[in-house]
């Protein structure tokens, strides 16, 4: 059972906040009945729901990743009319959403869906799906500040969980490094912020594993459907992380 909007909304009616006001303005029925009021449950494997007396069409769960470019919002729209990551999803007419976010000077592998379910599971705190990055930083940090890295530096949103921290690649002539850095958290530009917290500010930052999933192969600027297999080991990865975490 899931709220009524977010149901029209996978289902490709509108945006949530335009589903919002279709119920709210009483053209939207479920099994006949007209629903004008929020927060109603329905099943649409089960229930008749209709919008403007047209039945909606049950959406077919998508999986995609993506090989987002620097310089991209992660977001479905920009009022500001930069290019978002929905520019990039040729062929694609359903609608889908980043599972996480990137920022805007990140690169690297993002996640989409129409599942819900599905990202929730990847996102939530309590589950802890690795995702590892290469960040490319000024200078190169030795001994006891890759030590903070792995045991957890405090931000000001509070002390971040061990990472797993090695070198990928040292530039004795540009004085900078490449760090493969896993975390198990998501918090809001937290690589950047734990690089600064040692002193080593961040060149270029780019996602190269989400869970067990890769890169393998995708240019940069292009998509992919995932696997089934690729889907379901994804959610292994979030249930036995959380069972760990308990």
């Amino acid at each position: 059972m899931e709220r009524l909007q977010k149901i029209l909304a996978h289902a490709g009616v509108a945006s949530r906040r335009k589903c919002e006001e279709l119920i709210l303005s009483g053209q939207v029925e479920v099994n006949g009945e007209p629903v004008t009021t929020l927060g109603v449950k329905a099943d649409p494997a089960v229930d008749v729901i209709t919008v403007k007396g047209k039945p909606i069409k049950s959406e077919k769960k998508l999986y995609l990743v993506l090989n987002k470019p620097k310089g991209v919002i992660t977001s479905a729209s920009d009022p500001q009319g930069r290019t978002i990551v929905s520019d990039f999803l040729h062929g694609i007419t359903e609608r889908v959403y980043p599972v996480g976010r990137l920022d805007y000077d990140t690169e690297g592998l993002l996640l989409l869906t129409n599942d819900g379910e599905f990202a929730n599971l990847l996102t939530h705190p309590s589950h802890h799906v690795p995702k590892t990055y290469w960040a490319t930083v000024k200078g190169v940090p030795h001994g006891s500040l890759l030590e903070k890295l792995q045991n957890g530096v405090m931000l000001d949103d509070g002390m971040t969980a061990p990472a797993e921290v090695e070198y990928h690649d040292v530039d004795t002539v540009k004085n900078q490094s490449t760090i493969a850095i896993t975390i198990y958290e998501g918090r809001n530009r937290q690589v950047r912020r734990m690089f600064d917290a040692i002193s080593h500010p961040v060149i270029l930052l780019r996602r190269i594993k989400f869970g067990e999933l890769s890169l393998l192969g995708l240019k940069r600027g292009k998509y992919r459907h995932l696997e089934p297999k690729e889907v379901e080991l994804l959610l292994k990865s979030a249930v036995k992380t959380h069972k760990i975490q308990k």
